[in-house]
């Protein structure tokens, strides 16, 4: 009996122990989760939507970087000058978003935005030289970032009064010799020869969209939008003597002959319609 005894004495001490853990464990106190107002998640969220601009950026390359258009970076950003980009410059890379009163209340750290004053001596400047990015190697994608999208809100539309550049409507923009034929594989234009200091015109009336020395090969050029369909361009020159929004009429001198990226001194003319190069020589008149 007393082995018995013993044995259910033991056993009882030891269910008796068993619940008294379980009931330690489960008063065991759990701390709560702390949440601050910002999640990480939402943090990444916010740093994905701009890109912050370093040396030897530009709009082309931070286009391709976030798979996104250019000409939409352009809209979202209100850029009245896309191949004008500061270091630092916060550059929207995703389409702005409506913001409801309830994520309104969530956001943690308020954004500052100051206004950016126009510098003066950057006003007083007529010609556009090089993009803060350097020149791009020409491409069909390089050619339309320097060459802004017809739509865009800071190129005004070519006056009404222009004329419509047809077969008889375009001038030869320099007197000199014709040294180089079209050709769309090598030579998207016609090559005229000259001298240096020699007048480049505008072949027919438009508008300027372009005055700058941005895409490589083409040295120190000028783009001139006539209308909807057509664009000119000219290039090589040493001297640039119109600027980007600049309306110029037919025969107005806008630059110097020169050999800016050029084994010679020379006029290197395309004619393009919708953006793709024609042949000069079928709108231009025989000489």
């Amino acid at each position: 009996m007393t082995d018995r005894n013993h044995f259910f004495s033991l056993r009882t001490a030891l269910t008796l122990s068993a619940a008294l853990a379980l009931l330690a464990g489960c008063a065991a106190p759990v701390p709560a989760p702390i949440r601050h107002g910002t999640t990480p998640a939402a943090d990444q969220t916010v740093r994905q939507e701009v890109h912050v601009v370093r040396p030897g950026d530009t709009l082309m390359g931070i286009s391709r970087l976030y798979g996104q258009n250019v000409n939409d970076l352009v809209v979202w950003n209100g850029l009245i000058n896309p191949n004008q980009l500061t270091v630092g410059q916060e550059v929207r890379i995703a389409p702005p978003r409506a913001v409801e009163p309830a994520e309104q209340v969530a956001i943690a750290r308020p954004i500052e935005i100051s206004p950016v004053t126009p510098d003066a001596t950057i006003l007083a400047v007529p010609i556009k030289h090089d993009p803060k990015g350097g020149r791009q190697p020409y491409s069909d994608q390089a050619w339309a970032a320097v060459r802004p999208a017809t739509a865009l809100p800071s190129l005004p539309s070519a006056p009404a009064a222009a004329p419509a550049p047809v077969d008889s409507a375009w001038l030869w923009p320099a007197p000199g010799p014709l040294i180089a034929r079209f050709d769309e594989a090598t030579n998207k234009g016609v090559d005229i020869a000259g001298n240096p200091g020699d007048p480049v015109l505008a072949s027919a009336a438009g508008q300027v969209v372009y005055s700058g020395s941005g895409l490589r090969g083409y040295g120190k050029l000028i783009i001139i939008k006539h209308d909807e369909n057509y664009l000119s361009a000219y290039a090589h020159n040493q001297t640039l003597l119109v600027k980007e929004g600049d309306t110029v009429t037919q025969g107005q001198r806008i630059a110097e002959i020169g050999s800016t990226d050029a084994d010679r001194p020379k006029l290197h003319f395309e004619i393009r319609r919708q953006g793709r190069p024609v042949d000069p020589l079928t709108y231009l008149p025989p000489r």
